[in-house]
């Protein structure tokens, strides 16, 4: 039992108001606080205290000497500036009391003014008393403190939480009602940016603002609910500000090693960085994905709730990527209780577009080589991908235009073993339906079959993977059923998809790569482009193919991305791998990788400019005869030469991030992330701590 309930966020109001400036990329926006620009000449803390101390007793000693009269020559501009008569026998000595009293006060002043100026008393306020403060103010004014400058008072004309934007083109009854929802606690993150959405849509078109209004009034902040009707994630595992659409991704530390602008802030994920894609690598228990994955997905679906992402999920089942409520389609693909089914052609009419992406699933990942007698052996290539479509569209076109539908998983593996039952049905089908163009497709990919080179034996032995007991009531395609095809991703979906990999790991590796080639052909193919759609694959090994990595580049312009988790870059073709690091825009590497995997993220991050320090020592041969019988004698005694030490400071190129350094300088629980917006700004890479 915890010993007191977990500390609730702050409220709506107050997050409202909380300012965002803009920041450099990755960087948490709520309550950021720029960092004042860098200082050449910034010196050490301890040198700055400890200079601070000598002079501060320096200065006591000289005060303690000049009060005890030990020094007299600071009372002279007394006498100076005094009548000689206050002074002498019968004078006016209280006059002359008073202003020695007024002149030590003066001089105490200015010589401790001396003093804290001297032990450079401003910058150690502003370096270590002033935040001091602030966070015991902070802590005073309760658990909803913020590192956030000071928001807007409430209350004022630009109040995000009294809805300005509604009052300004005269709809002050659906303001009120959205404001009274959220002093009442009625409203969260998720319904703001949702009601807040559908007003940009609703404002571009002036007939479509009394629906807006009517909508409002009627039901408040459940107004253009999400279709599942749900307003919110079952739980929330992350942090996450769904005004800049951001999640907390962890903490840069303070220290050296990260750059100026990033010690010691948060780092944050977002769509405009998601859209580049992003690649995880790190081994098993790294934290791929309880801290980088997870964190992920949960918000790209309370984003989809809000009406402005897609998600689809993939990982093996119980993964860890949230509850099943927390998703509008869970399908548990070889598990006969699993309440949805996957569509095998991803939604698509034009069995040329289905052939292409179904023949980069099977036989993308097929290694190169010669090809052997049977003509599977050795099969893999470009040219050879393109082959295994065309033999694909050859059987698939006609079976479509025969029966009205794409052939099943059975029926395709037996047209591709070249049955002669199945093929002969497939003819007499044509022949009814009197479609010359099938007909000639078949005889096309019958005079094919047999030849050396021919992708039908080796197509007909990867669908066999699919042709197993445990799928025999998924990828349905005689329409008794709707599978989910990836091409809904038009719509706000939550998409949870769970592979068999316990006795069916070729299997899933084979559906993941099918769900990437469906998902890179439907994004850049979308009329609609509002929705960031976003596959994230938990375990992406072995699916990467040439013409996925090219696929993956050009989805920064249609508002899409991919993640991409591995635990190991041999998890990709070595010919591959230097292609797929740069085909992505972030990069998250965990402790524990190896300096082979290393090797490729320091080439990728490149060199910077730093200044070091060359320090020789040579034989001392200076001064006279008796000093060097001197150094003589100490060398006889200690065994050490005698040197002199010369410093040479150079500027030159060094990798930001060694192989060396990224397999064993990586703390345990942190990463080294680098960043890319989709307009091209990147961040350098960033030591973090994640999950903070």
């Amino acid at each position: 039992m915890p010993r007191q309930a977990p500390a609730a966020g702050p409220p709506l109001g107050e997050w409202l108001r909380t300012p965002r400036p803009e920041a450099g990329p990755g960087i948490w926006r709520y309550g950021h606080r720029p960092r004042p620009p860098e200082d050449p000449d910034r010196m050490e803390d301890r040198q700055l205290l400890g200079g601070a101390a000598l002079v501060m007793l320096c200065g006591l000693l000289v005060w303690s000497l000049c009060w005890n009269g030990y020094i007299e020559f600071w009372v002279k501009p007394l006498e100076w500036f005094t009548p000689d008569s206050w002074r002498e026998p019968g004078g006016d000595h209280v006059a002359f009391v008073r202003a020695a009293k007024i002149y030590e006060y003066l001089f105490t002043i200015v010589f401790f003014s001396v003093v804290v100026w001297m032990a450079r008393g401003g910058e150690i306020w502003r370096r270590h008393v002033r935040p001091r403060l602030r966070r015991t103010e902070r802590a005073g004014g309760g658990a909803g403190g913020s590192a956030a400058p000071a928001a807007e008072p409430p209350g004022g004309p630009s109040d995000p939480a009294l809805w300005p934007q509604l009052r300004a083109v005269g709809e002050h009854a659906a303001a009120d009602r959205l404001a009274a929802e959220i002093q009442g606690g009625r409203m969260n993150d998720v319904d703001y940016v949702r009601i807040d959405r559908a007003w940009q849509a609703a404002r571009s078109r002036y007939e479509q603002l009394p629906a807006f209004a009517e909508a409002v009034l009627d039901r408040g902040a459940a107004a253009f609910a999400h279709p599942s009707g749900d307003r919110d994630l079952p739980v929330r595992a992350a942090r996450h500000d769904l005004l800049t659409g951001q999640v907390r991704l962890g903490a840069a530390p303070d220290e050296e090693r990260n750059p100026y602008a990033y010690r010691g802030v948060r780092l944050a994920l977002e769509p405009a960085l998601l859209s580049t894609s992003m690649l995880v690598v790190g081994p098993s228990a790294a934290g791929k994905t309880s801290r980088v994955v997870r964190p992920v997905v949960e918000s790209l679906a309370l984003q989809a709730l809000a009406g402005r992402a897609a998600v689809v999920a993939v990982g093996a089942a119980g993964a860890g990527l949230g509850p099943d409520e927390a998703y509008d389609v869970v399908i548990r693909l070889g598990d006969p209780g699993s309440p949805h089914d996957l569509d095998l052609y991803g939604g698509t009419d034009d069995p040329d577009e289905a052939a292409a992406v179904l023949a980069e699933a099977l036989v993308g990942d097929a290694p190169g080589g010669p090809v052997g007698p049977g003509g599977a052996g050795g099969f893999g290539g470009e040219a050879d991908t393109r082959r295994a479509a065309t033999a694909l569209a050859q059987l698939i076109g006609p079976h479509r235009s025969a029966h009205g539908r794409f052939p099943s998983v059975p029926e395709l593996r037996e047209l591709l073993d070249g049955v002669p039952v199945a093929l002969a049905a497939l003819r007499q089908a044509c022949e009814a339906a009197g479609d010359g163009a099938a007909l000639r497709e078949l005889d096309a990919r019958e005079r094919q079959s047999g030849r050396p080179g021919d992708p039908g034996p080796l197509l007909a032995d990867r669908i066999a993977l699919l042709d197993r007991p445990a799928f025999a009531g998924f990828f349905d395609t005689g329409g008794t059923t709707r599978p989910f095809a990836v091409r809904d991703l038009a719509h706000p979906l939550r998409v949870r998809i769970d592979l068999p990999e316990r006795g069916h790991a070729e299997a899933s590796r084979l559906l993941a790569r099918l769900l990437l080639a469906q998902f890179t052909a439907c994004a850049r193919d979308r009329d609609e482009r509002s929705l960031f759609a976003c596959l994230v694959l938990d375990d992406a090994a072995h699916t990467l193919t040439p013409a996925s990595v090219r696929a993956v580049q050009r989805l920064r312009t249609a508002n899409a991305g991919v993640v991409l988790a591995l635990r190991s870059l041999d998890e990709v073709p070595e010919p591959l791998r230097a292609a797929a690091v740069g085909a992505v825009g972030c990069r998250v590497v965990l402790s524990g990788v190896s300096t082979w995997d290393g090797e490729v993220f320091a080439q990728a991050w490149g060199r910077d400019w730093v200044k070091t320090e060359d320090v020789t020592h040579n034989p001392d041969f200076s001064g006279g005869t008796l000093r060097r019988a001197l150094r003589g004698i100490r060398t006889l005694f200690t065994g050490v030469r005698a040197t002199t030490r010369s410093v040479t400071v150079r500027t030159v190129q060094r990798e930001r991030w060694s192989a060396s350094d990224l397999a064993h300088k990586v703390p345990p629980g942190h990463a080294v992330v680098s960043l890319t917006t989709f307009r091209g700004e990147a961040s350098p890479p960033v030591l973090t701590r994640l999950g903070e």
